[in-house]
């Protein structure tokens, strides 16, 4: 049976509209957790932050530093320790950085007990070496893999490139236990269309979220769309 389920990204400054759009949309059913990036995280302190959205929700309140794990392997440890003080559930990272990198992080994050979620491909157009960037295919692709040898299995895969997610499926191989946590839904372009193979699909709903009028229906409408 697939399962599908939102995540609003709080990517603002203002905690005060961060905390409305939890208030309007934490009990809508399918709405998994909560996505807070550096902007809040910056602005505002992660545990005030936390402390904010507890307010409302008990649902997971993700981590993305847009982008984390690019750092050298011994930070990893002071990373995951300062997510779990602020009461952080869910850590994204990007293994930029490498392999070494990429262990140290995923290890540190555990030890924390906190749930890992490694992505590799980016939304935004020019970004493999396919698309014109810098990055090497193969060795991002390979990364998702060496992801799943650590014991992770949640991925982070845009929704703005199916083909490339499909290659990402067929390298780790196929299980009821893979997570995937996609961005890219809206104003990026991304469709809820063309992802049934993911069986487990968190959609990450960002500034279309933050913009609609009324953002309970915007997000009950994506799960109906997701529903077809």
């Amino acid at each position: 049976m697939r399962t599908v389920k939102l995540i609003p990204a709080l990517d603002t400054i203002d905690l005060d509209e961060a905390a409305r759009i939890v208030r309007a949309v934490d009990g809508v059913d399918g709405v998994y957790g909560y996505k807070v990036g550096f902007s809040l995280g910056l602005t505002c302190g992660l545990p005030r932050v936390v402390e904010e959205i507890r307010k409302t929700s008990t649902k997971p309140v993700i981590y993305d530093h847009q982008k984390a794990g690019t750092d050298i392997p011994d930070t990893g440890a002071l990373f995951a320790r300062t997510l779990k003080l602020a009461g952080i559930n869910e850590a994204i990272v990007f293994p930029h950085a490498g392999p070494e990198t990429l262990a140290a992080w995923i290890a540190a994050v555990q030890a924390e007990g906190l749930k890992i979620i490694v992505g590799g491909i980016m939304t935004h157009p020019s970004y493999l070496a396919s698309e014109g960037g810098f990055l090497i295919d193969d060795r991002i692709l390979g990364a998702y893999q060496t992801a799943v040898r650590m014991g992770v299995k949640a991925f982070v895969v845009p929704m703005t490139k199916p083909q490339l997610v499909r290659a990402v499926v067929d390298r780790i191989g196929p299980s009821d236990e893979w997570e995937f946590y996609s961005p890219g839904l809206g104003k990026q372009g991304g469709s809820m269309a063309g992802f049934e193979f993911l069986r487990r699909h968190y959609v990450i709903v960002g500034r279309s979220l933050l913009a609609a009028p009324d953002p309970r229906a915007y997000l009950t409408h994506a799960l109906a769309e997701a529903a077809k």
